[in-house]
């Protein structure tokens, strides 16, 4: 099975898949997206990213070697190799994409029956809100911005399997592990 994590930026995507790789090392592994874009920080080449050039994104598309990709913006591209799939459940686990919702879409088109779609919602725009203020490293402007896609991207909850409401960390597990045992 393959499982496709979407969310408003700060509703704990991220958190709810490291819940999963954490408590099942075994299972699940997270694919690793390309990108154009250089590392940032820390970000180490097939931890976070494959960073790869735009001229190699651009022949891997001619190669028909993603199973979805995107650009963003000019020059800036994002994308799923098929490869990486191939390697995951070669290795006898199962995939995590942990992918903004335009792509998490995308990919449960492509994907189908195959994929379960996974969307991890605030409770409320207004707790959303704090969750992105409590963080304390995002500009006032910067979280308007977000609250705006976050409106945005709900009204495309309607197109997921699942919905888990984020509204405290406890119960996010077990609705989170209740649709992975209900999956198994």
């Amino acid at each position: 099975m393959i499982y496709i994590f979407c969310a408003p930026s700060g509703s704990g995507k991220s958190t709810m898949v490291n819940h999963l790789l954490t408590n099942h090392p075994n299972l699940f592994e997270l694919s690793v997206s390309c990108t154009t874009r250089p590392p940032r920080g820390q970000e180490v080449h097939g931890k976070e990213y494959y960073f790869i050039s735009l001229d190699e994104f651009q022949q891997r598309i001619k190669n028909d070697d993603f199973i979805e990709y995107e650009q963003v913006y000019e020059g800036l591209y994002y994308g799923t190799l098929k490869d990486e799939i191939a390697r995951i459940e070669a290795a006898g686990r199962q995939v995590l994409f942990d992918v903004d919702v335009k792509g998490g879409i995308n990919l449960k088109r492509i994907l189908g029956d195959k994929a379960t779609s996974i969307f991890i919602c605030p409770p409320s725009i207004d707790e959303l809100r704090k969750r992105l203020e409590g963080r304390g490293d995002t500009s006032p402007e910067m979280i308007e911005k977000r609250l705006a896609k976050a409106s945005i991207e709900m009204e495309d909850m309607k197109h997921f399997d699942r919905v888990v409401v984020n509204d405290t960390l406890d119960h996010a597990f077990e609705q989170l592990d209740a649709i992975i045992n209900e999956e198994k």
